[in-house]
């Protein structure tokens, strides 16, 4: 059994190998996005004009009439004293009036001045430049920037969340693999008094697949790294294994599992299907309307935070409302924020959603994104997942190197038999 889970482990480690070190090295940039972003692209992110801030949800207009190819998609309504606001965009695909489709989702403004600063696609493709690096490496790290084929644009996170399938089995094979092969197990009573009094426990023959041999050959460091830090970090591996599957296969593998095992209360998301591209309409009801109602509802429920971000899926035709401080909306500990949902036809309320609240399922389904970014533990967690990507960056290079130095040992060794087996023929031959 041993030789075939060996086996089975080198398979599906080679299988996902590369795609773990870029999701391992681009995981431990992305972990620091917006603070990266910011240093890229200081003139977008910082202001240092004077005064009162102007209505984002003017400014939001002003966007929409400047720019009639795209559709407002998300609006921040609490800006961060210095620096800018990012209105987010939809490009239409097919614009009024024969104009042209932009190539653009986001648009940064003065929030004082309302002047415009510069905008971008983000996760653009190509050109990769310091305004869309960081994006670039974000959409990378979860879809590979996959092209859309046969109308389906989701072909590199359904080829990750397989990854993400492959290596949450591997590690638990893997794991199984560092345990010790079982000591030779008294027949008797009589064996068993007999047995030698030094003789070692499971967890001493077991410590040295926890430990590396640093005055050793290289070989053997690999190896002992390969084992020795997915021992140590073998749970949060399990972590960013399932959370990335529950991410990428949301709809298709997670949820379904999950509703078999726990009682969820089902998102406004999970209950409406998701609209092709050309069904995909602006709001009938005004930004406005909808945040009136959110406002009063968040009184009713008694909540202090402000309303942070409104925006609208048009994928869903559902309005999001986001309540937050402005100062928690980047790397905040927890679940993320308090969320109101309202239908973007005629306005009614949809539902809301409460961090930490509802079924241990709620919880759990809650907890993936969060627990993937680090952001759960807030500034430490993500330092330790940035630690994470590393470590899962480097498995996948020892693993890559110990079976390249086992292929080319059994392929001398295949040498050698070949040639001893040729001259013991020819020994033969000689002999008669």
């Amino acid at each position: 059994m041993r030789s075939s889970l060996l086996l089975i482990h080198r398979w599906l480690g080679l299988a996902s190998a590369l795609f773990l070190l870029l999701a391992g090295l681009t995981g431990a940039v992305i972990s620091w996005d917006h603070e990266l972003d910011e240093w890229l692209n200081p003139a977008w992110m910082y202001s240092e004009s004077q005064g009162l801030h102007q209505s984002t949800l003017v400014l939001a207009k002003q966007v929409a009439e400047r720019y009639p190819q795209v559709q407002v998609s998300s609006i921040p309504l609490t800006v961060e004293p210095g620096h800018t606001l990012a209105i987010g965009v939809r490009p239409l695909p097919n614009p009024p009036n024969g104009l042209a489709p932009v190539k653009f989702n986001q648009v940064f403004l003065d929030p004082v001045t309302g002047e415009e600063l510069g905008k971008r696609e983000w996760g653009a493709v190509w050109p990769v430049d310091r305004t869309n690096a960081v994006s670039f490496l974000y959409k990378l790290h979860y879809s590979l920037h996959l092209p859309e084929m046969w109308g389906i644009d989701r072909w590199g996170i359904w080829l990750l969340g397989g990854v993400a399938i492959i290596w949450l089995i591997d590690s638990f094979v893997g794991f199984y693999l560092t345990l010790p092969k079982s000591a030779n197990k008294p027949k008797t009573k009589l064996h068993k008094a007999q047995r030698h009094p030094h003789q070692a426990t499971f967890w001493q023959r077991w410590w040295p697949a926890w430990k590396m041999r640093w005055n050793s050959s290289t070989h053997k460091r690999y190896f002992d790294m390969h084992r020795a830090f997915g021992l140590w970090t073998w749970i949060l591996l399990i972590i960013l294994a399932f959370s990335a599957l529950a991410l990428n296969l949301r709809r298709e593998v997670f949820m379904p599992v999950m509703r078999s095992a726990f009682t969820l209360t089902p998102t406004p998301s999970d209950l409406r299907p998701r609209l092709p591209v050309a069904q995909q309409l602006p709001p009938i009801v005004s930004y406005e309307q909808v945040l009136a109602l959110a406002v009063e509802e968040a009184r009713v429920q008694h909540w202090q935070e402000p309303v942070g971000r409104i925006s609208y899926s048009a994928a869903f035709q559902l309005f999001n409302v986001d309540f937050y401080y402005p100062e928690a909306d980047h790397g905040v500990a927890g679940a993320g924020h308090k969320r109101l949902y309202y239908d973007g036809v005629d306005g009614h309320f949809v539902g809301k959603r409460i961090p930490w609240e509802g079924t241990v399922g709620d919880v759990i389904v809650q907890a993936q994104f969060p627990l993937h970014s680090g952001r759960i533990l807030g500034v430490p967690g993500r330092v330790l997942i940035s630690v994470m990507g590393l470590v899962v960056a480097m498995l996948s290079v020892t693993g890559i190197y110990l079976w390249w130095k086992k292929r080319k040992a059994r392929q001398v060794s295949k040498v050698i038999v070949r040639e001893s087996f040729i001259g013991a023929h020819r020994s033969k031959r000689l002999a008669r």
